[in-house]
């Protein structure tokens, strides 16, 4: 009678032990979790933190609904970055020294009528050789066989988002923590140079004066 009494109040007091919602509550609050970057608003849910630079920030859903589309994304965020970083020191520098570069030379400088990068709304594209155009072509081309042989080689596992197996100067860590701070330097500097170049070509296409005159402060030397 005494055990029958004592399997009754067990399971009576089991009954009302609370549920074991550890995990659930747990997946609620990463729902809710707001963005860093929008404090405001929920952070999307593929935007975890674990990529270099993810703060959370994709009000319009260009990540994708999958991981898979998310990384494609990052692929090209990078790419792009790389190619920002090299057209926003290149700009200026082709306005600061393709005159005397084609004078040494004895050919015609490459810039517009007003000393403008040639470009899309700058127009002086004519004025490039078409030889540069199958050059950069094919540059960019090995990049894209050397990232796709690296991919192939470390397997989805190891592989990490825009490698292509170029780093002659040794400058990735070894470490795990290095690497991620690393990445997230690239990534920072790439969307910078991103707006960098964009404000290159807004400045350039409303004043009509090369940036490096409309703001000399940037580019000239300051003694």
């Amino acid at each position: 009678m005494k055990v029958v009494l004592a399997a009754t109040l067990l399971s009576t007091a089991a009954a009302f032990a609370p549920a074991p919602i550890t995990r659930q509550s747990t997946s609620l609050s990463a729902e809710k979790e707001m963005s860093k970057a929008i404090p405001f608003i929920p952070r999307p849910k593929l935007l975890d933190g674990t990529l270099p630079g993810d703060v959370g920030f994709d009000p319009f859903g260009f990540g994708g609904a999958d991981k898979e589309s998310l990384m494609n994304m990052r692929e090209a965020e990078l790419k792009h970055s790389r190619l920002a970083m090299l057209a926003a020191v290149g700009w200026p520098l082709a306005e600061l020294f393709d005159k005397k570069i084609a004078g040494f030379f004895g050919l015609e400088p490459a810039l517009t009528s007003t000393g403008a990068s040639p470009s899309v709304l700058n127009g002086g594209l004519d004025k490039i050789d078409p030889d540069y155009w199958i050059i950069v072509a094919a540059f960019a081309g090995l990049a894209e066989l050397a990232n796709k042989e690296t991919k192939g080689a470390k397997g989805p596992k190891d592989y990490v988002a825009g490698d292509c197996g170029f780093d002659p100067l040794g400058l990735m860590p070894t470490d795990k923590e290095g690497k991620m701070a690393m990445q997230t330097k690239e990534i920072k500097h790439g969307r910078l140079a991103m707006m960098a170049i964009l404000g290159y070509v807004v400045q350039e296409a409303l004043y009509r004066v090369p940036v490096t005159a409309e703001t000399p402060i940037f580019f000239n030397p300051i003694f």
